[in-house]
């Protein structure tokens, strides 16, 4: 092949993610990990806010994480909400003001790690692929201080990890996509 016949082989443009999360992803209590109103369960929420701190309004948040025993859910059907099942995995839209609202348990330690934590994804207007970060229980003070990912972290950083402990019990966590207060987003997911 001459130069002139050498085909192109430049990258492809990347494309954001969305706007389609409110007809294609969401489903029929995809927030709720566990019934409302279980003896056990926590209500997870938050808002998630771009640069400027305005709130997003068409995100789309995944929760991950394990059962109260620290046990991965190994169930199949992560689509399942029958009332028993705990399949570690739901989907949250957040509403026209950025908020969400998740119905859960609050996750066990996970064998050889040494703090709790939910796995949060976020997909959003703009982003040219998902975003993974983790939420850690404030309560867990002396686990964060040997947990090997908040270690890594400047303090500044690690406070946007920590959810807040409500009056009511429920934890507040906000997400910032970018500018003052940035939530730390991981590489991958499970680091």
């Amino acid at each position: 092949m001459t130069p002139e016949t050498t085909p192109d082989r430049s990258t492809t443009p990347g494309q954001t993610v969305g706007p389609f999360f409110g007809y294609a992803l969401p489903f029929a209590r995809g927030e709720q990990l566990v019934p409302l109103g279980r003896a056990d369960s926590i209500r997870l929420h938050g808002t998630v806010y771009d640069g400027n701190s305005d709130p997003i309004p068409d995100a789309l948040l995944e929760l991950w994480q394990a059962d109260s025993d620290g046990a991965i859910p190994s169930e199949r059907g992560s689509f399942l909400r029958d009332g028993y099942t705990f399949t570690g995995w739901g989907r949250a839209p957040v509403d026209n003001v950025g908020q969400f609202s998740f119905t859960t348990v609050e996750p066990g330690v996970v064998q050889d790690r040494h703090a709790r934590f939910f796995s949060l994804v976020v997909f959003a207007r703009g982003l040219l692929d998902k975003l993974h970060t983790r939420i850690y229980l404030p309560e867990d003070t002396d686990a964060h201080a040997v947990d090997p990912l908040l270690c890594s972290l400047s303090a500044d950083e690690r406070r946007t990890l920590i959810a807040t402990r409500e009056p009511n019990g429920s934890l507040r966590f906000d997400v910032r996509l970018q500018g003052e207060g940035e939530t730390v987003f991981l590489d991958y997911w499970g680091t």
